[in-house]
């Protein structure tokens, strides 16, 4: 039976992931370390090829696919943005305990906060939820088997604790700008339990075997390990 492949990549690095920020709806561009992190990875690792590629409206995502795959023509998809974090917008995570308590609770807890005047957790999960499920559906509608999907780190990590296997929580699936996931999806699978297999990191780990359960679920914890913070997403 044919499958379909999914290559989610987390944009490049920004001023608001320099200075610890909380960014969701803020337009961005890349800074130049960010462009200059891209090219480095690019030229010492290999990116997954694609027939379509899939991009947040957000131009720090644009960016990073034309730095990654030049000339491609994206499908922007609105729903694949990131948290709208409202008054904590582009604040760090100190700014905004000294004045949210809230803040303070969701980080020592994990408890479910909506940020001031902004998007619910639960809300973003269900947006960006339904974008990649019409993704999934385009692709087994046209027959096309591989895409390129750049989007944001929390926009991923609601893909994949809603459909990855193996299963892993929320923060478990942060990973490093300029880096992602890969999944292959089974169309029976799909129907009858909507899940996806995540089978390799992007930029590809070396000299690692591939369809471990424990391998994935290893890979995903050291890249929440080496991105900014648990719960400082962009």
């Amino acid at each position: 039976m044919k499958s379909y492949t999914i290559h989610l990549i987390r944009h490049g690095i920004t001023t608001g992931n320099l200075l610890g920020q909380y960014v969701g709806r803020t337009d961005l561009p890349l800074a130049p370390e960010g462009i200059a992190q891209l090219e480095d990875l690019k030229r010492h690792n290999s990116y997954p090829s694609a027939q379509v590629f899939y991009c947040s409206p957000l131009q720090r995502c644009l960016q990073t696919l034309q730095l990654l795959y030049p000339g491609a023509q994206p499908t922007v998809v609105d729903g694949l943005r990131e948290c709208d974090f409202g008054d904590w917008e582009g604040k760090t995570a100190k700014e905004i305990a000294a004045e949210d308590e809230s803040f303070t609770d969701w980080v020592g807890s994990g408890e479910i906060v909506t940020p001031p005047n902004g998007e619910s957790g639960g809300v973003f999960m269900q947006r960006v939820c339904s974008a990649f499920e019409s993704i999934v559906q385009e692709m087994m509608r046209s027959g096309t088997s591989s895409a390129a999907l750049v989007a944001h780190g929390g926009s991923i990590m609601c893909i994949l604790s809603a459909y990855g296997l193996p299963r892993a929580n929320f923060y478990d699936w942060m990973t490093s700008n300029g880096c992602g996931y890969s999944l292959r999806i089974t169309p029976g699978l799909w129907m009858r339990s909507m899940v996806a297999e995540v089978y390799e990191t992007i930029p590809p780990r070396k000299n690692s075997e591939q369809n471990s359960e424990r391998l994935v679920i290893d890979l995903a914890r050291e890249a929440a390990d080496r991105a900014f913070g648990k719960k400082e997403q962009e």
